[in-house]
């Protein structure tokens, strides 16, 4: 273990080259490689948060009463009884790329809880309506569990984490202020098995750069809390002779934060701070401007970009927040006309290009992509076709990993409302994005207070979802 407090310069540089810099691929396969069985090298969760409409997405209900199928029509797909949104145009082209999963639900219904429960497995233990921010005793994310079990197997460090979350840490950017919603962290594992979590500002409080180009000066992808004070280089920083200053600064910054568990956070920070490979994988400015057109130049397109090219450096597991900045976005209560014109097209060029980037390099079978909500929306809507809460029916989409193309799992009802085949659980999901990775969801790990548990308790695979 590097400990800063000790670390010479030529041990500094070193650790850039050796560590996670020059031969980042070589760092990050020191982890477990993915056991025979497993259907994935790696995953990339696309989350949008804030509930988007079963009914204005993957299982519209055309026949259904007025009041209750939606504002949108259908568009044909290359999957026999999939009815996809006429605003998903470029997805529809490719579902024989990914299955599409009708019938997740939970009981949770609210954003925080909601958010736990789809990343992690595990029902939040805060109460509805008992807060919204992550705490010490949440459970640990998939990201978070199979970067611990990696690590454990492989006997490395837990510097060498490969669990990544961009663009920012989900809720940063809401417009009520700087949320830290619960469900992509490392709860009681420790922040050492946590994300390695980019940030990118807005401009003001109204500002929402998923809807919007960015440049890039605003695309910077900094790994958050790891800036040098004054603004400099992870080039400059490994060469100035100073550089021990440097990394003080940052320790202390770290010694300062309430959330514990600093020195192998510190380790973490390190090798990041040196690692030329995770610098470059999250240099957008290296690929073609076509390429960064074809994602979109919006936030959620630059991110799934940045999700693919983090992946392509050796990335286990990447989150891509579609967060609801002005406060609603995906919770569509009042119209669906932000749902039109903003949330559908940025997602359909975004995750299209994901799919279809991943399949030219192939790279799609070995990675499983996956898009979902922590809910859907109610079957009756006001007359501006906004919908409240829904968490017990919403969909997801699975590509990549061994997952069917073309493929359909479960059936919902006539008014959407709940499923009537094959119902899956937050659990069953967690199950399966492990099992996808190669790893047994009933793992045994010791939690905070000295017990044994498993990764998931209660789930099973889904494995209707794989060819």
């Amino acid at each position: 273990m590097l400990h800063l407090e000790t670390t010479t310069r030529r041990r500094v540089l070193s650790a850039g080259a050796g560590l996670m810099g020059m031969n980042l691929g070589q760092s990050l396969e020191l982890a477990a490689a993915p056991r025979r069985d497993s259907k994935a090298d790696a995953v990339i969760f696309v989350f949008l948060f804030g509930g988007p409409s079963q009914f204005e997405t993957f299982d519209m209900k055309p026949e259904a009463p007025e009041k209750i199928r939606g504002p949108f029509k259908t568009t044909a797909s290359r999957t026999p009884g999939l009815r996809i949104c006429e605003h998903l145009p470029r997805l529809a082209s490719l579902s024989d790329q990914y299955c599409v999963l009708r019938t997740l639900g939970h009981s949770y219904n609210d954003h925080s809880g909601g958010a736990h429960y789809i990343q992690t497995g595990k029902r939040w233990h805060v109460p509805i309506g008992g807060g919204f921010n992550p705490t010490p005793r949440d459970w640990p994310s998939v990201g978070s569990g199979s970067s611990f079990v990696d690590i454990r197997n492989s006997g490395a460090s837990a510097s060498e984490s490969r669990y990544f979350v961009v663009p920012n840490s989900l809720g940063r950017l809401q417009e009520a202020g700087q949320y830290r919603r619960p469900g992509e962290h490392a709860g009681w594992l420790g922040r050492a098995y946590g994300p390695v979590t980019t940030a990118v500002d807005k401009k003001d409080v109204k500002d929402n750069p998923y809807w919007r180009d960015c440049s890039d000066a605003e695309l910077t992808f900094q790994i958050e809390g790891l800036a040098s004070p004054d603004g400099m280089s992870g080039e400059r920083l490994a060469g100035r002779v100073a550089v021990l200053e440097e990394i003080d600064k940052v320790r202390r910054a770290f010694d300062s934060r309430p959330d514990g568990d600093s020195s192998r956070f510190r380790e973490k920070a390190l090798a990041l701070l040196t690692s030329g490979k995770v610098r470059s994988a999250l240099d957008l400015r290296q690929e073609s401007g076509r390429m960064r057109d074809r994602y979109g130049r919006h936030l959620m397109g630059q991110s799934c970009l940045a999700a693919r090219r983090l992946v392509e450096a050796g990335a286990r597991f990447v989150t891509v927040h579609y967060d609801c900045v002005d406060g609603y976005s995906w919770d569509s209560h009042t119209h669906s006309a932000d749902v039109r014109s903003h949330l559908l097209p940025t997602l359909d060029q975004a995750l299209s290009a994901l799919i279809e980037d991943l399949g030219v390099r192939g790279m799609l079978g070995r990675t499983l992509v996956t898009a979902l909500g922590e809910m859907g929306r109610t079957p009756r809507a006001n007359a501006q076709w906004g919908r409240d809460h829904w968490s017990f029916l919403f969909p997801a989409l699975i590509a990549g990993g061994g997952a069917r193309g073309g493929g359909l799992v479960g059936q919902s009802d006539k008014d959407g409302a709940h499923a009537i085949s094959d119902a899956a659980t937050p659990e069953d999901f967690a199950a399966t994005l492990y099992h996808a990775l190669g790893i047994d969801s009933e793992t045994r790990i010791t939690d905070s207070l000295g017990r044994e548990v498993s990764l998931v308790e209660g789930g099973r695979v889904i494995r209707s979802i794989f060819a």
